[in-house]
């Protein structure tokens, strides 16, 4: 009974905290983004990834170089949690799904935050989104892309999509590919921060308050040249972070759009 009292004590306890830090966003975005520059915007914004982690009881571990200057990140795809997490690492662009607008509350923060949409299974809508990818990196910007498509919940990785890999041929920029991963207090794979499947947001907000501690671990991997094509750059990309993941792969290595 106390272990189960101690459980929702926690997460009613991080739950109320980051209901609080979610408004406080939401104020900032809303009234001092307009007068603030690039710089201030970015840097706030990194700050408040980070104390969005913290809140929330992640402990954030990284590990290797971060790009300096322009480059296309990819990295594997487990929770709405990773958009934050790199945002806590590093100041980037991202490009996310358009399901994510709807998202209460974090859509709409994510939307006003030099975040990329994309629609899924809209050719028109992928060829918006690489241009802007390209227009980001040509400014010496860094863009996450989560080149899988979807989540997983940690212990496998999906095949790699080169479609978006074409912007940093063409910038051109390195691809810089970033290795993420949830671990419990045993170090094993967290499922708690896992936004796969049929799972809800909230359910997985949920679980991931209840949970008493989260490592995320955050690697730095080997760059990859994108002056071969996007193909090969894309399965080079998804090798680094298989070999370092040492998970397996669902299917061989993406070969279409």
């Amino acid at each position: 009974m106390f272990s189960t009292l101690s459980t929702e004590s926690r997460a009613a306890w991080r739950l109320a905290r980051l209901g609080f830090h979610l408004l406080r966003g939401m104020a900032i975005v809303r009234w001092r983004f307009p007068h603030w520059d690039t710089a201030r915007k970015r840097s706030i914004k990194r700050v408040w990834s980070q104390q969005l982690i913290h809140l929330l009881g992640l402990r954030l571990v990284a590990t290797g170089t971060p790009p300096a200057g322009s480059a296309l990140i990819v990295s594997n795809h487990i929770s709405w949690l990773d958009i934050f997490v790199l945002n806590a690492a590093t100041e980037t662009h991202f490009v996310c799904k358009d399901e994510v607008r709807d998202w209460p509350v974090i859509g709409w923060l994510v939307e006003h935050t030099d975040t990329l949409f994309i629609a899924r299974g809209s050719r028109s809508a992928a060829a918006r989104a690489s241009a802007a990818v390209l227009a980001c990196l040509r400014a010496q910007d860094q863009v996450v892309v989560f080149p899988e498509g979807t989540t997983t919940n940690g212990t496998a990785l999906l095949p790699f999509r080169p479609a978006l890999f074409q912007a940093a041929v063409d910038a051109p920029c390195v691809v810089q590919p970033a290795l993420l991963r949830y671990l419990d207090t045993d170090g094993g794979t967290s499922l708690a921060s896992a936004y796969d499947g049929d799972i809800t947001l909230w359910e997985c907000l949920r679980a991931v308050t209840k949970a008493p501690h989260i490592v995320v671990q955050l690697a730095w991997l080997e760059s990859v040249d994108a002056s071969e094509g996007r193909r090969l750059a894309c399965q080079q990309a998804e090798a680094l972070i298989a070999q370092a993941s040492g998970l397996p792969r669902l299917a061989s290595p993406s070969s279409s759009d």
